[in-house]
């Protein structure tokens, strides 16, 4: 004997009419609505079959209901949505430097430091420079004179400053490269405290940035501040090698268009005190001139030293006329040292009347004495 099926009679022969039924509605392509037995089915049909076949329509319906426009609609907000996210980085390949404050009248400002050996980052107002250690965070503060558009980034890019070395890229040398392990380790400047930062690299110039979206500022406070870090010491070979460089700020439109632009020399070096110090004294002296009237000094230098020795040379007979005052202990030191200083006196006197006698003039004959006679007698 066989399993029992579970259906009655009735059940199974009700089901096989509505399996051919289903069966022919979905060779031809249209739902069972017009079939025959379409109301015996609708009575004796389980409600599972009911509903699995539903949701089937036909293609009038389906022209009518469904509108054609709903994945266009997605694809677009889909599309605006990640633009928001997705900034075109700048394609030129000579970057602009001049400041430009735009109708927002961008600024950006630093936290006052002095130059102290202990600081790790400090900015010369004097220079436009910022000193700074490598990966240490550098606080940049920007301030706009009212709400730029929404979706707005602030894009910081390295560009080095001599015009010979302009058309390089900034990068960092091979050796902190292959020391980090995060997918931007090539990339000089960082953005830290912030998830929302996007590294990019352009596919022409291949110049590097990084972009954050702008915050507006914080209740009771006038500025946005973002922290910046160098990832990479100027002195680096392979890298900046020394070559100064500048630093970009830009805030620009989600579509990349600049709103306005600031610049600053950056310095990265292990004691930025004493750098800021020096660089400042060399600006000072070069600015008051004190370098060019050293040089003018050392040029008239020969001629002035003759003219010290004949002093000193003309004036040796006025210190001799000089008179000294010694204190002396002891009477027998005091008697010795009074001959000693009379018998120098007559020396002198001798030394002179023999140098009247021996006297020749500068120009003209010489002097003949009284026991000489000339030749013509």
């Amino acid at each position: 004997m066989g399993e029992p099926s579970g259906f009655t009679p009735s059940q199974e022969d009700t089901f096989r009419e509505l399996w051919g039924v289903v069966t022919a509605s979905i060779d031809v392509g249209m739902a069972p609505q017009r079939a025959p037995q379409h109301e015996q089915w609708q009575v004796e049909a389980p409600i599972e079959a009911l509903a699995s076949t539903a949701f089937l329509l036909n293609d009038q319906e389906l022209h009518e209901q469904f509108d054609e426009d709903l994945f266009d609609t997605l694809n677009s907000e889909a599309m605006m949505t990640k633009g928001s996210d997705f900034v075109t980085p700048p394609a030129s390949t000579v970057p602009v430097t001049t400041d430009y404050p735009g109708e927002y009248e961008f600024k950006i400002h630093f936290q006052k430091s002095g130059t102290a050996k202990s600081v790790t980052s400090t900015y010369s107002e004097q220079l436009n420079k910022l000193f700074c250690q490598l990966a240490k965070t550098s606080p940049v503060s920007m301030q706009l004179n009212k709400e730029p558009p929404h979706g707005a980034v602030l894009r910081a890019t390295a560009v080095y400053k001599k015009t010979e070395h302009v058309a390089d890229v900034v990068r960092r040398c091979p050796h902190h490269q292959n020391e980090d392990s995060a997918e931007h380790r090539s990339h000089l400047i960082r953005v830290e405290g912030s998830q929302r930062a996007q590294y990019f690299e352009d596919g022409h110039t291949k110049r590097q940035s990084v972009t954050v979206p702008y915050e507006p500022p914080q209740p009771g406070a006038e500025m946005t501040t973002i922290l910046l870090s160098f990832m990479c010491n100027s002195s680096c070979m392979g890298g900046m090698n020394r070559r100064p460089i500048l630093t970009i700020l830009t805030l620009e439109t989600p579509e990349g268009g600049v709103l306005g632009r600031r610049c600053f020399e950056v310095r990265v070096c292990a004691c930025p005190g004493r750098d800021r110090k020096t660089e400042e004294e060399n600006s000072t002296k070069t600015q008051n001139g004190i370098k060019q009237t050293k040089k003018k000094k050392s040029t008239l230098a020969p001629d002035v030293t003759p003219a010290k020795k004949l002093k000193t040379s003309s004036s040796a007979d006025e210190e001799d006329k000089e008179i000294f005052t010694l204190h002396i202990r002891g009477k027998k030191r005091y008697e010795l040292l009074k001959e000693i200083n009379e018998g120098l006196d007559l020396a002198d006197k001798k030394r002179k009347k023999q140098a009247k006698k021996h006297e020749v003039p500068a120009t003209g004959k010489r002097l003949m004495q009284q026991s000489e006679r000339s030749d013509s007698d």
